[in-house]
């Protein structure tokens, strides 16, 4: 299989290391993870479609590491498990004559995410294109310090704004196209995870961050194989 396909599976979860201890259940040629960051603001669930790998379910303790041994090898790798009986003990990599192994870890010790128990209706709808990745990426690596964006309503359009504050501060406003705005006070979320969102998922043209009054965002990207969905809860509203 290609190694890229692979490694776009593990950085749409990690996050750049925001989430390091997960599951990861093979399928019927599906490969899934759910996911949720150690401060808990932000849960999530990445597929991946025509994985070919036989149906199991592994402990991923340390995907930083993983990604690490991944990056010996080149494009091309295969995969295989190393098991005692029916249990799973390590994950085989390996492409021409270089081959390394990823001791899995116990179910028991990967931290299983909450259960989203209700879901909110989402009032604001905002489209994320590439025009607006490449802007919120920038703008975010211009302000390093902002560790948060803010949805404002400005007299029934959106704006999002990079270091927003009560105060005079240095900031990046981005003109966002709504198909509603509904935001009800201003609302702000993790900046530099969903910069990493962004980041993982910016081969996708066309997505919807949608939003709810009650402090809950949403936003799903599909893009050929891959299903990705992230739910970010709001920080502390800055009015």
């Amino acid at each position: 299989m290609e190694k890229n396909k692979l490694d776009r599976f593990i950085n749409k979860y990690s996050l750049a290391g925001n989430a390091n201890s997960v599951k990861w259940k093979s399928d019927n040629n599906k490969l899934l993870t759910s996911f949720v960051t150690e401060d808990k603001s932000l849960l999530g669930q990445v597929s991946v479609n025509n994985f070919e790998f036989e149906d199991c379910e592994l402990g991923i303790y340390a995907t930083d590491q993983l990604q690490k041994l991944l990056n010996v090898l080149s494009d091309n790798v295969k995969l295989s498990l190393n098991k005692f009986g029916e249990k799973p003990l390590s994950l085989g990599m390996k492409n021409d004559s270089i081959a390394v192994d990823f001791v899995l870890s116990d179910l028991s010790v990967i931290p299983e995410p909450p259960k989203m128990k209700k879901i909110p209706g989402f009032e604001t709808k905002i489209k994320i294109d590439s025009s607006f990745i490449n802007a919120f990426i920038k703008g975010k690596g211009a302000l390093p310090d902002s560790n948060s964006f803010t949805v404002i309503n400005d007299n029934g359009s959106c704006k999002i704004v990079i270091g927003y504050s009560n105060t005079t501060t240095n900031r990046v406003s981005i003109d966002v196209d709504c198909t509603n705005c509904d935001i009800t006070s201003n609302i702000s979320f993790n900046a530099d995870l969903f910069k990493e969102i962004l980041n993982a998922n910016k081969e996708c043209t066309n997505a919807v961050l949608e939003i709810s009054n009650e402090g809950l965002a949403k936003i799903n990207f599909k893009v050929d194989d891959f299903d990705a969905i992230y739910y970010m809860v709001a920080n502390q509203e800055v009015d």
